[in-house]
């Protein structure tokens, strides 16, 4: 990011590089970040990993999660909440569900709120973005749903469960620097084509996990 580039027009050079990529390369990376994540140890002891669903060139999860449904854990998608407070639940999801689309358009998981899961009962949440730097700040598409959902990982005085949030895209969305400003949630891990990082966050490690994980491994 440029002195003299604004965060909007950050957004819209990333959405637009991203979405240009063929589907040849968008494959091929998803294949790669699957490859590595089943390296990871963090990865195959999760219990309830929350994914996403792909939209606008995003890396497609998808491939990554066939172990995880052949293992017989759970995974779960973003929900948005009916309420006024823009806030995600997160849906358990199998393939030929009911789906039905949110106000953006994104499928979404067609059931009741007694199936919904709250954050804090996630192990493992992927999570997309726009951008990341080398800290684990991360630059998603605006709206703060992921921020203000996982807000309680920034506060001093939280002793409940701290899933782990790894961000997911191509190695070309990682920049120098992003300015952290001081609602973001920073990301505990972040896994690329080219491999994965993981962050020494000042929220502290995340539980159940291998918090001793710190550094970068290429995969």
């Amino acid at each position: 990011m440029s002195s003299r580039e604004s965060v909007f027009e950050l957004r819209q050079r990333l959405r637009v590089q991203r979405s240009g990529l063929s589907a040849a390369i968008r494959q091929q990376a998803a294949l790669a970040v699957a490859e590595g994540l089943r390296q990871w140890p963090v990865f195959g002891a999760a219990a309830r990993i929350a994914a996403y669903w792909a939209c606008g060139g995003e890396l497609d999860p998808v491939p990554a999660l066939y172990d995880v449904v052949a293992a017989g854990r759970a995974i779960y998608l973003p929900v948005l909440a009916e309420d006024s407070s823009d806030a995600l639940h997160f849906a358990p999801y199998q393939a030929g569900m009911p789906l039905r689309r949110n106000r953006f358009g994104i499928p979404e998981p067609d059931v009741q709120p007694a199936a919904l899961l709250a954050p804090a009962q996630l192990g493992l949440v992927l999570t997309p973005l726009l951008a990341f730097d080398r800290t684990g700040t991360r630059l998603g598409m605006g709206g703060g749903f992921y921020d203000r959902s996982f807000a309680f990982l920034r506060d001093p005085h939280y002793r409940g469960p701290r899933p782990c949030l790894l961000g997911v895209g191509y190695a070309f969305q990682q920049l120098e620097n992003l300015a952290r400003q001081p609602w973001d949630v920073p990301l505990h891990a972040v896994v690329t084509e080219q491999g994965l990082t993981v962050f020494n966050t000042e929220e502290g490690a995340y539980d159940g996990l291998l918090a001793a994980e710190v550094g970068t491994a290429q995969l």
